[in-house]
């Protein structure tokens, strides 16, 4: 059962949306007191290939200052809130910090499980402790805050934990109070949280055991690097297969709660336009009737469990908004689960009318919205002649604005979390008359620079690449490539920065065994770079016009992993430069603060940008009532002025709202009617972001029409490229 496949597609890895690899289990079994044999032998053979400069493209040396790393990670996993170790319980474990690296070689990783058994028996006797809380009352009146972000935070000891689990549980009431619910409802809610907590470790096998602690070694030698047991490595492979049927979002825990790091292109989630990145689940249920179980403190692997399900079953989730407080009452958004299909993934063409100004005529500009770098590999491999494709999708709708005579085309690449190279080699292609797109430098340091080999382009127009923080891996190979030939524009936010390639090596390969014995490892392999020598890893790619970033660059991205691999420069690839849109920029930042600063959407976008921003930002809440009531009113009275802005303003209203509004409609058909509206409103809504980068693009060619001076200054090579920008 030999698999070995190169996963370009994993922009955001599952490592990145569950920090905790431990999976719970449906029944309570014996924890082994260490690892079994075959679990030993697979530690060695981890330990061969992480260190082997014949496959890891950044190997490392196993020894004490690596052990006392992935102690340090080990640590994180079990206990990233660093609620239940005391700072005296990690000092015992100091004892490990030189010789996990002797564990792992010899095979005898039983720290691992010592280690496990402490954090068990320290969680048992918390959860008993936060349960006997629930039989007193609490003191909303004072001025008290609760520290709940301690990522940074020392190690406490069991004095100052019992303060801040205190802190915890009566946050936890306060949140249930402000719902509306009664003391007894809110003792049995919680009361039922904490023993799910508990049951959850309880639960726990040694094969997850050790998943986690290889983890922890596999994620000191990179992000990206993760070891998976027989049984979590069919679940990712199924993941990957496309056959997962779910909601289509990757959720990872922030403040305790579940939140949506990224969403599927294609899948119900995206479809809906109820839910965003950033949102947070409080509560699922199952069909359209039924308990709504409330998962504020679940681990994110239980929670995905609940979600998931049959494709045409119905999910109800209680979800509390990006940039409201989360005290906030929550959304009620029902979805229908399904397969991802290709085609719902397919790019889809628009087009946008900028008005005339007083300097320049009306412009229409085509825009392709492309969520991912799809092929559809088993009808290729038939040699079906119309087998899906990316780049054929793109070539086809550019083929189309040209007859349609459009001034531009802006090729919207947000979201986009990567797929086929190839097809962005191919995509890219389209833009540019042959050359180097990427230079990927293997294991053992030899670069292979890869080509687009046909000649002509399919579009030789103005061209604007829009992209956000989380346009990753492949669409960071495009953007780069379309800015260092100086083909295009690039508009937005800075990308992820994921740079690099993995893939998946079947430890079972080597042995001749008849069932899965001993998992796989995600191995980082090689590392992208672009055409001009330097590499998309940790920076990603920076835009020439710069839209506020949507998130925090120290939250998220390729950035944000201490042991990322760093950014580096290799040799340029020889290639043409069409333009430098250097002297442009000036003028189209200026002109896009002028008019954004008018674009009431525009507006609104930035202030939910910014109050996200704030919501994560925060490392203490507040525990006075009045204070919490006080928050949570002033952001309820900023969305009723803001519907009352959309009348005034002619823009459309929020068809949630209106459905909530119609007191006639049952419950159950008050959900149909909210999924089916902003089914539709998605379809329709109006996009800020997208609109403006359409307006600069408007304005670089105006700029360039109207200046022949400044347009052989910013485009030299345009004319011999046989393209048209100043047309």
């Amino acid at each position: 059962m030999t698999r070995n496949r190169t996963l370009i597609a994993l922009a955001l890895s599952t490592a990145l949306a569950a920090p905790l690899a431990l999976l719970a289990t449906s029944t309570d079994v014996a924890l082994p007191m260490g690892p079994s044999r075959d679990q030993a032998t697979t530690a060695r053979m981890v330990h061969g290939l992480l260190s082997d400069s014949r496959y890891a493209y950044r190997p490392r040396a196993l020894d004490d200052a690596l052990s006392g790393e992935i102690l340090t990670e080990y640590l994180k996993a079990l206990d990233p809130g660093k609620v239940f170790f005391t700072a005296q319980d990690v000092a015992g474990f100091n004892k490990y910090a030189t010789t996990l690296d002797d564990a792992i070689k010899s095979g005898q990783v039983d720290p691992a499980w010592a280690i496990f058994a402490v954090y068990r028996q320290r969680v048992e006797q918390r959860i008993a402790g936060t349960r006997a809380l629930l039989k007193g009352t609490f003191d909303f009146t004072q001025d008290e805050r609760y520290a709940y972000e301690r990522k940074d935070a020392p190690w406490a000891d069991a004095a100052a934990l019992d303060t801040l689990w205190r802190q915890s549980v009566k946050n936890d009431w306060l949140r249930l109070k402000l719902a509306g619910k009664q003391p007894d409802e809110i003792r049995k809610t919680l009361d039922k949280r904490y023993a799910n907590m508990l049951t959850g470790i309880q639960q726990l096998k040694g094969e997850e055991v050790f998943q986690s602690f290889m983890n922890a070694y596999a994620g000191s030698i990179d992000p990206h690097t993760d070891y998976m047991t027989p049984r979590s490595a069919e679940n990712f492979n199924v993941s990957m297969s496309n056959s997962l049927e779910g909601i289509g979002a990757v959720l990872f825990r922030q403040e305790e709660v579940a939140t949506i790091r990224e969403m599927v292109p294609g899948g119900p989630a995206m479809r809906s336009g109820m839910l965003k990145p950033g949102d947070r689940v409080v509560a699922v249920g199952q069909d359209s009737a039924g308990e709504m179980k409330d998962v504020v403190g679940w681990r994110i692997d239980d929670v995905v469990a609940l979600i998931r399900g049959k494709a045409n079953t119905q999910v109800r989730l209680e979800v509390v908004s990006a940039e409201a407080p989360l005290d906030s009452k929550p959304q009620l958004v029902t979805l229908t689960r399904a397969k991802v299909r290709l085609e719902d993934q397919r790019a889809k063409p628009e087009t946008i009318v900028v008005p005339a100004s007083a300097d320049a005529p009306a412009r229409r500009i085509g825009v392709i919205k492309l969520p991912g770098f799809y092929q559809d590999f088993e009808a290729r491999r038939r040699n079906d002649a119309n087998f899906a494709s990316a780049t054929r999708d793109v070539a086809r709708m550019l083929a189309e604005f040209r007859a349609q005579k459009v001034d531009g085309v802006v090729l919207d690449l947000r979201g986009n979390g990567g797929g086929s190279l190839n097809e962005a080699i191919e995509l890219t292609g389209l833009f540019i008359d042959k050359g180097p797109v990427v230079q990927v430098r293997e294991s053992g340091g030899r670069v292979n620079v890869q080509y687009d080999r046909d000649a002509g382009v399919a579009w030789d127009g103005p061209l604007a690449v829009l992209i956000n923080r989380s346009s990753a891996s492949a669409s960071e190979i495009v953007a780069g490539a379309i800015k260092d030939y100086g083909r295009g524009l690039v508009i937005g936010e800075t990308s992820f920065g994921k740079g690099t390639v993995q893939t998946m090596v079947d430890l079972d390969r080597w042995p001749a065994n008849e069932k899965p014995r001993f998992g796989e490892v995600k191995l980082t392999v090689a590392q992208f770079f672009r055409p001009d020598g330097s590499s998309t890893q940790n920076k990603g790619v920076s835009p020439d016009v710069a839209f506020p970033a949507s998130v925090d660059a120290s939250e998220f991205g390729e950035s944000t992993y201490p042991n990322a691999l760093p950014w580096t420069r290799i040799a340029a690839a020889p290639h043409p430069q069409y333009g430098n849109f250097t002297p442009l920029l000036p003028t189209l930042t200026s002109r896009h603060a002028s008019r954004a600063a008018k674009d009431v959407e525009y507006q609104w976008w930035v202030e939910d940008v910014r109050k996200f921003r704030e919501e994560s930002a925060k490392k203490s809440i507040s525990l006075n009532e009045a204070e919490r009531r006080a928050e949570r009113d002033a952001f309820d009275a900023q969305r009723k002025q803001r519907a009352e802005d959309r009348k005034r303003f002619g823009i459309e209203q929020d068809p949630l709202l209106d459905a909530r509004a119609d007191d006639g409609l049952s419950a159950d058909e008050r959900n149909v009617a909210e999924s089916v509206a902003r089914e539709k409103a998605a379809e329709k809504a109006s996009d800020p972001l997208l609109r403006e980068s359409a307006a600069i693009l408007a304005d670089a060619i105006a700029l360039l029409a109207k200046d022949a001076r400044l347009a052989a200054q910013v485009l030299p090579e345009t004319r011999n490229a046989g393209g048209h920008w100043a047309d």
